[in-house]
């Protein structure tokens, strides 16, 4: 299920990490023991699968130590679906925004997306060979001997000689190389594209929620015939255009859901940002809109859980929750109860000292002096960075800090 991680070892997770970010190495480790323990439970007995549950993760620093870098990157060594969400943005649950099971929806949305460009990839041959075809035919339309069909004009049958089909064959194979050189992308051709009707939804009465409207809106959709539009563009970009749909027709959808769900509840990232704001008891109205009430919404998924998506049905149990927050004014323990054994690894996150500041500078590999150089070699200018200059900057940023 999650093949790239077998030859990885949590130090070598760790080194993964080590190239973007600095410091912070019990929070690496941990995530990398987590990442560690999906391939071993993909790897357990089928009849302890199902027993194993992760152990989520709760962050706790500042703001811009690292928190959210290292849930992104940990899920791109990973190569798993991975969502980020703000805590702060269900305080309204049930009545302005999100409900909370969209953040398993997102993640399931990434899932598909990720699939479908892995599917891509495998046709991709055959999807440029059926691409170039359909160029050549609007070029060249190739000539065929209608004698076996059947077609007869006047009593007679009309046929074509075969010298007539070789002069063809050997046209169409001559601009056929000069489309894959490129050396006609600029000349105009009309294609005809196929467009998926939209339906447009009003108001609704109440009750129904995002996934409802979702639902009744592709199915509206899919009901409605689809049209022929004909375009003229450039070779170059009707390529582009006809090598999705060609690809889309290649692609088994109903394998991709499957995959796609199977990804999502065995490999899935889900980032919860802020959850620092919803720590603690709000002066709100009622407990719908209180941060408490917002706490209870996210337990039953955190705790796992079945949800609709319009891709199927998703299972929470094994999908990794790394949350994180400042807790500046609350403190972890103001979160209710329940919802604190849900994350049972903590993780204090270090403050950066002006020696991380100036690593930061220079060592990761997406350094902002490594993109500044980057950027201005595109210029054919090369720029270069002293080390007195790049120790200097550590010490402004705390001055300009303290201010």
């Amino acid at each position: 299920m999650i093949e790239n991680e077998n030859a990885l070892t949590p130090q070598e997770i760790v080194a993964e990490l080590d190239k973007y970010i600095i410091g912070q190495k019990d929070a690496k480790r941990n995530v990398a023991i987590a990442l560690r323990n999906r391939w071993r439970r993909m790897h357990a007995p089928l009849d302890m699968q199902a027993e194993i549950v992760p152990n989520n993760i709760l962050m706790i620093g500042a703001t811009g130590v690292g928190k959210t870098e290292i849930a992104r990157r940990l899920a791109k060594i990973a190569q798993a679906p991975f969502t980020k969400v703000e805590a702060s943005k269900f305080t309204e649950v049930g009545y302005v925004g999100r409900d909370v099971e969209s953040m398993v929806r997102d993640l399931v949305e990434q899932a598909v997306n990720m699939v479908k460009s892995s599917k891509k990839e495998e046709v991709q041959e055959k999807a440029n060979l059926a691409v170039e075809e359909a160029i050549l035919d609007i070029l060249i339309p190739p000539v065929r001997d209608r004698r076996s069909s059947g077609n007869t004009y006047s009593g007679f049958a009309v046929g074509v000689s075969d010298e007539d089909q070789e002069l063809n064959e050997k046209t169409r194979e001559r601009f056929r190389e000069k489309i894959r050189n490129g050396e006609m992308d600029d000349r105009k051709i009309e294609i005809s594209i196929q467009q998926s009707p939209s339906a447009s939804i009003g108001m609704v009465g109440p009750g129904m929620d995002e996934m409802a409207m979702m639902n009744l809106q592709e199915m509206i959709s899919g009901m409605l015939p689809k049209k022929d539009k004909k375009r003229k563009v450039s070779i170059a970009e009707a390529r582009k255009i006809l090598l999705e749909e060609e690809t889309s027709k290649l692609i088994d959808m109903d394998e991709v859901k499957e995959e796609a769900l199977r990804k999502a509840e065995n490999a899935g990232i889900i980032f919860i940002d802020e959850i620092d704001k919803i720590a603690g008891k709000s002066s709100g109205a009622g407990p719908d809109v209180s941060r408490e009430g917002v706490q209870r919404d996210l337990l039953p998924i955190v705790e796992g859980s079945s949800v609709n998506t319009k891709y199927g049905v998703v299972k929470t149990d094994h999908i990794l929750f790394i949350a994180a927050g400042a807790f500046h004014v609350s403190k972890p323990s103001d979160l209710i109860p329940e919802l604190q054994g849900r994350f049972p690894i903590r993780v204090e996150l270090n403050s950066l000292t002006k020696e991380d500041f100036y690593q930061i500078l220079k060592e990761p590999k997406n350094a902002l002096t490594k993109q500044y150089i980057a950027l201005f070699k595109a210029e054919s200018v090369d720029l270069t960075f002293q080390d007195e200059a790049l120790e200097k900057l550590p010490n402004w940023l705390f001055i300009s800090m303290q201010r």
